[in-house]
């Protein structure tokens, strides 16, 4: 799943209390003081409807299509206001006070706060605007436009249009802000996500608009998109130029690092202490993949045996019938094990990623709250047709891998995980999931899958899934070593190669990745306070019998932060750890 990075969660329903057995409603309204719990639901309600004023783009994402084609202001103007809204935002929801609030308000309110937190330590703290071009990313990426047939293509055409319009204007703000040297990585990346659009706009988006047949609305629709894509060429020609004058200076060092885990996932822990715990997975793991290796190809190196699983492709006549076999497989064993409640009839369907996007090998595009009954969509990314066909071979993942891939993005991952927050009875809720919860909760699903049973002790399904973790772990401790230890892109790759037993192509890939996106670690960091928040709730509650109660309970919550999400079901006096 795309990051920034991509929409964040809270909303409760249900929350467990203590040592109790039957969960606590906290959708009640009433307290000692009513007409301040009404006031501050008024408050969230107005927060949501200013944060999609400030955030159109995200506003879109959401379903909320009155904010169609618009984009941020971006101006020096507009990003210090900004800024300063966030701040009174704060100020406002930290004056209420416990007492005027019940406790379904209590969480809301911090998760509220958190989420501002987060918003200010990417805008302000690490000054993302001026320093990587990958913050605008997410925003000017059309793609709901083009994908999400939330209406007719006639309507969508406009929406579309006013978008492209904007784009110029756009760029412009986006190369005033950005201080030069930029990083390398950044610059890379941008080129990517940003300068890769031209292409997207020349061949899919004329593609999908052009079953319109208002002559008016094409010539207007191919003006603003022909502008567009020529603001796109030469904003990325620009960032072409920069790339002589760039720097290695990627690292938001130690400081700055420690406060990201406490100020966008409330995770405030001693560096030296975190590496020590992605070092001891990452072990943890390594061991396994060896034991079943001595299974599946005994006498063999861990890469050699990594690289004869992964030789084994999954059925199917290319990467979208495979994985959309297993969805459909992954759904019968999850209901049929009784692993997690399974709401609703949406879709999730499997599609090729853009070239633009084909930096992330899988990720799901899920359909915000306001929007009915559309489908997800699961898109997975074939190799660069550039590379040599031995590269290209290497890259596409074994059965096993595309398996557990299919597990984290689909059945019981972030597909599932997006059924139960749309469903929370918090709207603010369905709008906000963390990232920490979101790729720590899918990564979780896959180890949770295998020890459910997935695979039937089958070996090579088993490395599938270790191979995933792997990948992970060393995504936990390159984010540390490259942001705090001075490690470099090619110490990260090299890593990833010898110890996440990954392909050179991925490898090269996520080397890459940890330098835009320091947060990174928190797909396995987050898994591994999910699985010892599990340890500590089922123990007194059935233990292996009581996971189903546990992942409905977990999900009820939608996303906010993990240890507030603890707090929140272990009770106020947990005295047990996060990891």
């Amino acid at each position: 799943m795309k990051n920034n990075l991509h929409a964040f969660i809270i909303g409760i329903a249900i929350v467990c209390i203590g040592c109790q057995t039957q969960p606590v409603n906290t959708n009640q309204t009433a307290n000692t003081n009513g007409a301040s719990s009404a006031k501050w639901d008024a408050h969230v309600e107005q927060f949501i409807t200013d944060y999609f004023t400030a955030n159109p783009n995200f506003a879109v994402y959401q379903g909320r299509h009155e904010f169609d084609g618009k984009l941020p202001d971006w101006s020096p103007g507009g990003l210090t206001t900004e800024i300063a809204r966030l701040k009174t935002e704060r100020e406002i929801a930290s004056a209420f006070t416990d007492g005027q609030l019940d406790e379904r308000q209590r969480f809301e309110r911090d998760y509220l706060i958190s989420q501002i937190d987060k918003d200010l330590f990417w805008r302000e703290t690490v000054d993302q605007p001026h320093t990587n071009p990958y913050f605008y990313s997410d925003a000017l990426d059309p793609d709901v436009y083009v994908s999400r047939e939330y209406a007719p293509l006639e309507t969508r055409i406009k929406a579309y249009t006013a978008y492209a319009r904007n784009v110029p204007a756009a760029l412009e703000q986006i190369k005033g802000n950005l201080k030069l040297p930029l990083a390398r990585n950044h610059i890379k990346i941008a080129r990517t996500t940003i300068g890769g659009l031209a292409d997207f706009f020349a061949k899919d988006v004329i593609t999908v608009f052009r079953p319109v047949t208002d002559a008016a609305l094409q010539k207007e629709f191919s003006d603003a998109n022909s502008g567009a894509a020529n603001a796109i060429k030469n904003f990325d020609s620009w960032l072409g130029q920069q790339e002589a004058a760039a720097t290695d200076n990627f690292a938001l060092g130690a400081d700055k690092f420690k406060l990201m885990l406490k100020q966008t996932e409330g995770v405030d822990i001693d560096l030296v202490q975190l590496e020590e715990i992605a070092k001891k997975d990452l072990d943890r793991n390594l061991a396994a993949f060896k034991v079943e290796c001595d299974k599946y190809a005994p006498g063999i190196s861990l890469i050699e045996c990594n690289n004869k699983a992964n030789a084994s492709k999954a059925e199917g006549a290319n990467l979208v019938e495979a994985a959309t076999k297993q969805l459909a497989e992954l759904r019968k064993f999850v209901q049929e094990k009784d692993i997690v409640t399974v709401p609703g009839t949406e879709e999730c369907k499997v599609a090729q990623a853009p070239p633009y996007k084909a930096w992330n090998f899988a990720y799901i595009n899920i359909p915000g709250p306001y929007e009915k009954g559309l489908p997800s969509v699961y898109y997975v990314s074939p190799p660069d047709p550039s590379w040599p066909k031995e590269k290209q071979d290497a890259y596409v993942p074994g059965k096993g891998s595309l398996l557990f891939t299919s597990v984290h993005e689909g059945y019981p991952g972030h597909f599932l995980q997006f059924l139960h927050s749309n469903r929370s009875k918090s709207k603010f809720g369905q709008v906000f999931v963390g990232y920490a919860n979101a790729e720590g909760w899918a990564h979780y699903t896959e180890e949770m899958m295998y020890e459910a049973g997935l695979g039937a002790n089958d070996p090579e399904l088993h490395l599938g899934q270790l191979q995933e973790a792997l990948l992970r772990n060393v995504r936990f401790i390159s984010a540390i070593g490259l942001h705090t230890k001075g490690m470099t892109v090619e110490q990260s790759k090299k890593m990833f190669i010898e110890q996440g037993l990954q392909d050179e192509g991925n490898a090269e890939q996520q080397a890459n990745r940890g330098t835009f996106d320091p947060a990174y670690l928190n797909y396995t960091m987050g898994k591994l306070m999910i699985k010892k928040l599990r340890e500590d709730w089922t123990a007194t509650r059935g233990g292996r019998s009581g996971w189903k109660q546990f992942h409905d309970q977990y999900l009820s919550f939608g996303g906010p932060q993990i240890p507030q999400m603890r707090k929140a079901m272990m009770g106020k006096d947990d005295k047990g750890s996060l990891f």
